[in-house]
């Protein structure tokens, strides 16, 4: 990882981190996760959770939960992404995430360039779970959720490819939906499900 570039801006102590995972699935929850690390207790590897392999990522998130001084992770439903569009809905959950955290932090660094609307101090920071470790750490958690969420979807509605494709929108994933039809978990505001409806809906 880069060195973070704002450790000289902002103490280390009480600064979360937070980075969201699944703006561009078809399928399940979008997912963020926010990270107190602790200065007293580094970790070695943190980097943005898609360059790491999957074993790296588990491995690494073990690591985080047992020695950051806080985390969480939150979500919005694919039932909120229909209302309020996925941009809102990936803020929603980062907000949940940061409530969730069980103390106030000192400062918020969140990966992208928007914020939610929050009572915290704060700054967006593009490419920060490549540049900032908080950021890197709430990536990895978020992303490790998530990927565990598709494997147990995958085993509910085998087909759609969603342990190996993690509900993007794959050439496998655009094929099983023609052919099995909708399910209960997919996002139907995004345009390849949207256009399958009604008619192709398949029950839980």
């Amino acid at each position: 990882m880069e060195a973070d570039l704002f450790s000289s801006q902002h103490p280390e102590e009480g600064l979360a981190g937070v980075d969201e995972v699944g703006r561009g699935p078809l399928i399940g929850d979008v997912v963020a996760a926010a990270v107190i690390l602790d200065p007293a207790r580094p970790i070695d590897g943190l980097n943005d959770s898609k360059k790491l392999t999957a074993k790296r990522r588990e491995s690494l998130a073990v690591e985080i939960r047992e020695c950051a001084l806080a985390w969480s992770v939150g979500r919005a439903s694919v039932a909120e992404i229909d209302d309020i569009n996925i941009l809102q809905a990936s803020l929603l959950a980062m907000h949940r995430a940061v409530q969730g955290l069980g103390v106030e932090p000192a400062y918020v660094l969140v990966d992208g360039n928007r914020l939610p609307r929050w009572p915290y101090a704060s700054e967006p920071v593009v490419g920060g779970d490549a540049r900032v470790p908080a950021i890197a750490a709430a990536s990895i958690l978020a992303k490790v959720q998530r990927d565990a969420e598709m494997v147990a979807l995958d085993a509910r509605y085998p087909g759609y490819g969603l342990a190996r494709n993690n509900g993007y929108p794959t050439a496998e994933h655009l094929r099983a939906l023609k052919q099995l039809g909708v399910t209960p978990e997919h996002r139907r505001s995004f345009g390849p499900v949207r256009e399958l409806l009604p008619g192709q809906e398949v029950s839980a």
